[in-house]
């Protein structure tokens, strides 16, 4: 069984804003088109025209229904998934070659594809769901968190971030150290009140979810009306509905 490194103080991960997530499957598409090509590449697809399309993807999402409460209106959350590069990852001790690594410069989980001899047991492992297994290659892929863009000195420094935020196009996913209490995420999940997926199993997930803001339920007294309005005449029923 693989080994874990010392705890590092770089701890490189996501923080992903359930209030902004619109489930638009942009994170899903971009991962998938810079990995295909990357270092983690083919990311490949069985079928992707049949009638049940199968494959490999690193980011996944899924929508949810949430029922009314008295304190909160029904709504439909949309939640992002992928590796959260645990602290103690169950998918690397298990692993029975080494091809499951955690870097110790950074925290990244990592798969070295040569070791990789497909047995499946890091899926098995990891409570979250991260693990893809390649039919086509009989290998065990996963997020890189874009390890070989976010280094990438060829690359613009704006760029040096995941694919995956970089195509956000409601700024929803956010990409940095939180190892670092001054970051600009530590700073982000210290004021949003940033939670970890199910800390409660031990494994110290490094990726932080932001919760959704409360919505209000509506009603008269919630309605926005539109006033009439004049160049010179704030707009109030707008800037109502922007605070919101």
């Amino acid at each position: 069984m693989t080994d874990l490194p010392p705890p590092s103080t770089k701890k490189l991960g996501l923080v992903i804003d359930l209030d902004t997530c619109v489930g638009c499957q942009a994170c899903a598409t971009g991962c998938k088109q810079w990995n295909s090509g990357g270092m983690a590449g083919p990311v490949t697809d069985e079928q992707p025209y049949a009638k049940d399309p199968s494959g490999v993807w690193f980011n996944r999402v899924h929508s949810y229904e949430l029922e009314p409460t008295d304190t909160q209106p029904a709504q439909t959350l949309h939640f992002p998934r992928s590796c959260l590069h645990c602290e103690t990852p169950a998918c690397v001790t298990v692993c029975p070659t080494g091809a499951s690594y955690k870097r110790a410069s950074d925290g990244i989980v990592l798969v070295d594809e040569d070791k990789c001899i497909g047995c499946k047991l890091c899926s098995w492992a990891c409570p979250y769901g991260a693990r893809e297994y390649s039919e086509v290659e009989g290998v065990m892929k996963k997020c890189t968190l874009c390890v070989d863009r976010i280094y990438n000195e060829n690359l613009p420094e704006s760029e040096r971030e995941p694919a995956c935020v970089q195509v956000c196009p409601t700024r929803a996913r956010h990409f940095g150290d939180l190892g670092d209490p001054e970051s600009k995420v530590s700073k982000l999940v210290a004021e949003r009140g940033g939670v970890a997926l199910m800390p409660e199993l031990g494994y110290a997930p490094v990726n932080r979810y932001l919760p959704p803001r409360p919505r209000r339920a509506g009603g008269e007294a919630d309605v926005a009306v539109a006033e009439p309005t004049t160049d010179a005449t704030p707009k109030r029923w707008l800037d109502r509905l922007l605070r919101r």
